[in-house]
């Protein structure tokens, strides 16, 4: 990691050289506060490419340790040395703690430093920018989202994990780390860095019995109010090499009795448990519904 500061630093003195190769020797053993406060204080004392790549280095740091206020500082410094509307990552990373802190200006400016399309507005970005997919920190679970900004998506899948919930809204990296294929859209999976807004949405779990191309109707009632719905039986569990990897999720008709997890007040589940087996009552039920 160090050999790539050789020619920027052939000129600089011995103390500076030290000081580098301490940062990045905290950088490679991923302590990433001391990392940081290193390679900071390094990079005021140099100049071109080395004060850049220190700069931006320095807020990459502070971003894996999640110590946002100090990414948002040496973010701004670091975008200072890279071009505006050429993509650079310094730009993203700055509008991501900028994006968790809530400025929303300094957000603005950064999607824009990138080279995205302008964001209208002063206050929190809140548009729709299509589905995701994200992988849940701590749980690595993948769920399926709607992103409403660069950098955040707000959870459509009714996680399986108890500690997560449907609706929440998390932040999440900029570089894709696998993607999911359903039907004929493939979409990325980002990895959540932070948990930006937690949802009141508790996970209710349910057992219901149909015949084959039933539960169809039931998920689309639930879709039509926005609401929660997943099948335990389509949970998959991956290794950590195969979820960051290309996967096709198979639709499945279920039939019989099948456990589901709903994203929903408890009252708007019952309505509509009540609908759709009221439809058919012959072949249609359900029955234990409660907190998951």
């Amino acid at each position: 990691m160090f050999s790539r500061w050789t020619n920027p630093l052939r000129s600089a003195d011995r103390d500076t050289v030290s000081a580098v190769a301490q940062a990045y020797e905290a950088f490679k053993a991923e302590d990433w506060p001391r990392a940081g406060d290193l390679l900071a204080a390094v990079a005021a004392r140099l100049g071109g490419k080395a004060a850049k790549a220190a700069w931006f280095d320095a807020a990459l740091a502070y971003k894996f340790a999640r110590d946002w206020p100090r990414a948002y500082e040496t973010g701004k410094i670091a975008v200072t040395y890279v071009e505006r509307g050429a993509e650079e990552p310094a730009y993203w990373n700055l509008g991501t703690a900028a994006t968790i802190l809530r400025d929303w200006d300094t957000a603005r400016d950064a999607w824009a430093g990138y080279g995205l399309l302008p964001f209208p507005g002063t206050d929190q970005i809140d548009a729709e920018l299509g589905p995701t997919c994200v992988r849940l920190a701590d749980v690595e679970e993948v769920v399926w989202a709607i992103r409403l900004c660069p950098t955040r998506a707000r959870v459509i899948s009714v996680p399986f994990d108890p500690s997560r919930r449907f609706g929440e809204v998390v932040v999440h990296d900029g570089a894709p780390s696998g993607e999911r294929t359903s039907g004929d859209m493939t979409v990325p999976v980002f990895d959540e860095v932070a948990l930006f807004e937690p949802s009141d949405t508790a996970t209710l779990s349910v057992l219901v019995t149909c015949g084959p191309g039933e539960l169809e109707a039931l998920a689309e009632s639930f879709a039509r109010r926005r609401l929660g719905f997943e099948v335990l039986a389509s949970r998959v569990d991956l290794c950590a090499c195969c979820s960051r990897s290309s996967i096709h999720q198979e639709r499945h008709e279920y039939d019989g009795e099948q456990q589901l997890f709903l994203g929903a007040a408890e009252e708007d589940a019952r309505t509509l448990l009540d609908a759709w087996a009221g439809q058919r009552p012959d072949t249609r039920s359900w029955t234990n519904l409660h907190l998951a």
